[in-house]
């Protein structure tokens, strides 16, 4: 993968090209990025984005869930349709978390909405969110108090604009989903019960037990499910992004997707596309992230040449349940792990090793209440010290029923498999969990991609700098969906569909010729190729780096990625061939080797990053990484839109 990476900041400083040629990476350090011959030096984040995308254009010219979610309308209502085969709507939103669906709720009062999703509308990391969302409700809390607390966690390189405007808007995010219906814990005086977790100064997470996520997604799926103007295509897998150039602009058009239960190809094309596809967790063999988290968006947008920002810093839970630790084990592998949330540590809950002996006081003076960067790297440090499997997690000094009251999914959980949680410490080890990078995006979610805007966790506006605070994510997600309607509204309005546009861009085709056999095979060595990716990057871009770990990491997947495509090609694949395993892998290589990128990029210990060749923070490396796009970075298949593969 050819790509350009840079740091990007107030005072842009640093700048790197890599050009990879037979496996070999060549670095061209300058002081400052130049843009077709200009010196650019003022780039900010958020309130500059638009400089910086104009800039960019120049250079690169080419309780549980609700039933309900089972009435949604399918794909036969006549309105939307041309035929059987392609769909158009004013709005496409791929993804159905907390972002997709409440952006969906308001661009719905101004036009028709396709909420493309993988699998069931409920199966998003929104649903697996256990702890809550960060916002400043109580009258000795102040706006100030949780800009600083989430710039501290962030390691100082946070977007402070961005970080203002989701702190201060938060609260109204929250009051809004309380009207559409969903039920937040109260306390004994009637007010939002407010819990503390690591990293903050004040109660402000608002929670329902220790299931969240799940109680925000049922009311807005009960919201969606009522909305006339809204379909959501459950099952169907987005492939790529239909973009177009409009001089030195790309367009996005729409999206090609799968649909996994009838292997059809189904084309939308909309005026405008949002991208709210969630993480990239299973580029890691364990992560609390749900099967569908496997960097879908990151990779299409990075396809599709928009700008990516961050990927080096991938937060890793410190605390999701050890199988190998329970009483009883789980009769099959999880393709999850389960999350032991960090409201636990934020109500009490005290980390030992297998000696009993507490430990987080001898790494940080704030404890248990670290930032999970700081947690996830002492408890790998004990693990590693030791030459142990996991550490234990104990609440059960706390009373049984508030214990029980605050954790009953959690409680639940561990004493299927034997242990009592009031009663007994949790066993724990950290698991890929959030991607602070993605797809770089302004303050009001615009992409430099024209039509083209993203939320949640796909994107990189710039509010978690290089540790994202816990509590947060839900909290950007609403923040930046609500945000990006209003432009996203008036970019509709001046956009028309053609209806002859469905036919510039060649369509993906189901490999059926392939014949019964050839497709075991393929699918069977695309799955052990998975696992080889997934314990690459956990033995060699895990929670500790090197730079020498980090180039055989590039390395290894760029022979791996080789090996893998060539096989599929030997066995009658096609360049525009698509099936859901291949396309993940695809995906999975993509987001890879993105991480793997920015990682080497980043020449100092910041945050999440953390390198024991540059163990120490950097000033003048206190800048974002920005990967470019560019012409020549279309290497693999994996790298390249369907749609523009090449032809032989």
């Amino acid at each position: 993968m050819a790509a350009s990476v840079a740091y990007v900041g107030g005072h842009v400083q640093y700048g790197v090209n890599f050009c990879r040629a037979q496996g070999y990476r060549q670095a061209v350090w300058a002081p400052a990025v130049t843009f077709n011959g200009c010196l650019q030096r003022e780039l900010s984040w958020s309130c500059g984005v638009s400089k910086f995308l104009q800039i960019h254009r120049c250079n690169f010219s080419q309780s549980p869930v609700s039933e309900n979610w089972k009435s949604c309308r399918t794909v036969t209502t006549s309105a939307y349709l041309r035929d059987g085969s392609t769909k158009y709507f004013d709005f496409a939103v791929i993804g159905s978390g907390v972002a997709g669906l409440r952006y969906a709720l308001e661009v719905a009062k101004h036009g028709t909405v396709a909420v493309i999703t993988k699998a069931e509308p409920h199966e998003s990391n929104t649903n697996y969110a256990q702890g809550g969302v960060s916002a400043v409700l109580c009258p000795s809390d102040s706006v100030e108090s949780h800009m600083q607390d989430t710039i501290v966690a962030g390691a100082y390189l946070c977007d402070e604009d961005t970080v203002k405007v989701v702190c201060t808007e938060g609260p109204d995010r929250i009051r809004e989903l309380i009207a559409m219906g969903a039920s937040f814990d109260h306390g004994e005086d009637g007010n939002l019960h407010l819990a503390r977790e690591g990293g903050h100064s004040h109660h402000r997470i608002v929670h329902a037990a220790d299931m969240t996520g799940r109680e925000i997604e049922r009311a807005l799926l009960d919201a969606v499910v009522s909305d006339p103007n809204i379909v959501v295509f459950k099952h169907h897998f987005a492939i790529d992004l239909l973009t177009s150039q409009d001089g030195s602009d790309t367009v996005c058009h729409g999206v090609d997707a799968l649909n996994t239960e009838t292997q059809e190809v189904v084309r939308f094309i909309s005026k405008v596309t949002l991208l709210a596809s969630g993480g990239a967790g299973h580029i890691y063999p364990s992560t609390t992230n749900p099967p569908v988290a496997t960097g879908d968006g990151m990779a299409m947008a990075h396809r599709a040449q928009a700008v990516i920002s961050n990927m080096e810093f991938v937060q890793f839970h410190p605390t999701a349940l050890a199988d190998e630790g329970l009483p009883s084990k789980p009769k099959k592998t999880r393709e999850n792990a389960f999350l032991i949330t960090e409201a636990v540590r934020g109500d009490g809950g005290i980390l030992y090793n297998l000696s009993m002996e507490r430990f987080m006081p001898l790494y940080d003076e704030r404890g248990e209440l670290a930032p999970r960067d700081v947690v996830a790297r002492s408890i790998d440090d004990q693990l590693k010290k030791r030459n142990e499997k996991y550490v234990l997690l104990d609440i059960s000094h706390k009373p049984r029923e508030k214990i029980l009251a605050h954790f009953p999914n959690i409680a639940t959980e561990c004493l299927k498999h034997g242990l009592d949680i009031t009663q007994q410490p949790i066993p724990v080890v950290p698991a890929a969990h959030y991607m602070c990078g993605g797809v770089r995006a302004g303050l009001q979610g615009e992409t430099n991609v024209r039509g083209l805007y993203v939320a949640g966790e796909v994107a990189c506006t710039g509010l978690h700098g290089a540790n994202r605070l816990a509590s947060n994510s839900l909290l950007e997600a609403l923040v930046f969906a609500r945000r990006a309607v209003q432009p996203s509204i008036d970019h509709m309005k001046s956009s028309s569909l053609d209806l002859s546009a469905s036919n510039l861009w060649s369509r993906p085709v189901v490999p059926s010729s392939l014949g019964g056999d050839v497709m075991h095979k393929i699918l069977k060595t695309t799955k052990v190729v998975r696992k080889e990716l997934q314990l690459v990057m956990w033995k060699y871009v895990g929670i500790v780096r090197s730079t020498t770990r980090l180039q055989a990491a590039e390395q290894k997947i760029g022979e791996l990625e080789a090996k893998w495509e060539t096989y599929l090609f030997e066995h009658g694949w096609q360049q525009t061939m698509v099936a859901l395993e291949a396309c993940e892998m695809r995906n999975l290589f993509c987001c890879a080797k993105l991480v793997v990128s920015s990682a080497l990029a980043r020449h100092e210990s910041r945050g999440l990053h953390y390198t024991i060749d540059f163990p120490h923070l950097e000033e003048s490396k206190r800048l974002p990484t920005v990967i470019f796009p560019t012409a020549h970075m279309m290497s693999t298949w994996s790298s390249r839109q369907l749609h523009q593969q090449p032809i032989y």
